[in-house]
């Protein structure tokens, strides 16, 4: 498959979305998880024609997110050997108010929730909004690859925690959890009869030497106290559009999506059903030139780090466009990429936020032109050697 082009720096700077408006133009902008490719044609052709329609409304509660859950289920097929029911599914507005509704609905006041750090900074704040309680169990790093710490995830459920908020894959890794290691985790999470919310927004982009497990997917267990969050906005770069997916795969959660008050659904914004349902039917072709070309940028890294960064400590992820960067050996504090984004100019995702685990580490985004990864090495080996 050939890899997809990213757009020109001139025309992204024409963009009013975060990445390109918090910074100023002399910043090179790699920290939210945005894309700089172009918008999938097949879905760019679908929102034009609803704009011609003047299809502007409201997604209609009772059926209006069907579309996009049979688009799901139809590329979870194909794509990972999974058959979830459209039927046990629901739209919302994205995956965190399918987190946050999710656990509102599974714990008491108070009880704890386990989250795997260092993670996507909002699960620190998806808990307490929910009325519960941030239990850490820091990932296993043997040096080599990282792992769930199942021992730890265990202690932590005997000592009182209620599910745990499982980030699959896992960001800001990369990493791509075995079916082994779910496995595991759901006999655990079953010997305690607590629950496991599964954010699962960056499962379409895991790379094409690794396999996506969707938690429902690894044992009679994990579908009866699972339930998964979807989304297409990380794959087709729709995070505007706001669509994500509650999905269930037993009766008990089940009946935790007929619970949702209709103002959830309501809060699906239309376009992003009619981009979700294009891009998961017609959007595949796109979707594999644009895994390419994170592909070809994750070894583009890793070459140019050796060659100008080489105490900067990197593993190539396997899902998604967001590389982990250890940066401790260079002496820029327990945050480089606050310093960074002064001294370099380079907005990198800043370490700290990702838990403690993350003192001296940065996030990259990489979804992007080679020549600005390799600007952005550039700038951060001149300035390890200011």
């Amino acid at each position: 498959m050939e890899p997809i082009r990213a757009e020109s720096l001139d025309r992204l700077r024409r963009r009013t979305s975060s990445k390109w408006q918090a910074f100023g133009e002399d910043k090179l902008p790699m920290f939210v998880a945005e894309m700089d490719f172009p918008l999938a044609p097949v879905i760019k052709a679908a929102l034009h024609e609803a704009i011609d329609l003047g299809d502007t409304g409201y997604v209609d509660p009772r059926s209006g997110g069907r579309a996009a859950a049979r688009a799901l289920a139809d590329f979870a097929r194909d794509r990972w050997d999974w058959n979830p029911s459209p039927e046990l599914m629901q739209t919302t507005t994205d995956v965190s108010v399918v987190v946050v509704e999710s656990l509102r609905r599974l714990i008491r006041p108070g009880d704890g929730v386990i989250i795997t750090p260092p993670v996507y900074p909002p699960f620190f704040q998806f808990v307490p909004e929910a009325g519960g309680t941030v239990v850490e169990v820091p990932l296993v790093d043997d040096g080599e690859s990282w792992s769930l710490d199942l021992a730890g995830i265990d202690a932590a459920f005997a000592a009182g925690a209620r599910g745990i908020l499982l980030c699959n894959p896992h960001n800001p890794l990369g990493l791509v959890h075995s079916r082994e290691q779910l496995e595991a985790l759901s006999a655990i999470v079953e010997k305690h009869d607590g629950f496991v919310v599964s954010d699962e927004i960056h499962g379409p982009l895991v790379h094409t030497d690794a396999a996506f497990t969707p938690y429902l997917d690894v044992s009679d267990a994990a579908r009866e106290h699972g339930i998964a969050a979807h989304s297409a906005s990380k794959a087709f770069n729709l995070a505007g559009l706001k669509c994500g997916l509650f999905v269930a795969a037993g009766d008990r959660m089940r009946g935790l999506i007929r619970s949702l008050p209709e103002e959830v659904v309501y809060r699906t914004g239309l376009f992003g059903v009619i981009a979700t349902r294009v891009g998961f039917t017609e959007g595949r072709d796109w979707l594999d030139g644009t895994i390419a070309a994170i592909e070809a940028n994750r070894r583009l890294l890793t070459e140019l780090l050796a060659e100008q960064l080489p105490l900067a400590g990197y593993r190539e992820p396997h899902a998604s466009y967001l590389a982990w960067l250890d940066l401790n050996a260079y002496g820029w504090g327990e945050d480089p990429a606050r310093m960074l984004r002064r001294q370099a100019g380079v907005v990198l995702s800043n370490g700290p936020y990702f838990g403690t685990q993350g003192r001296g580490f940065a996030r990259m985004n990489i979804a992007c032109a080679p020549e600005l990864i390799a600007e952005a090495v550039d700038r951060l080996s001149a300035a390890a050697s200011a």
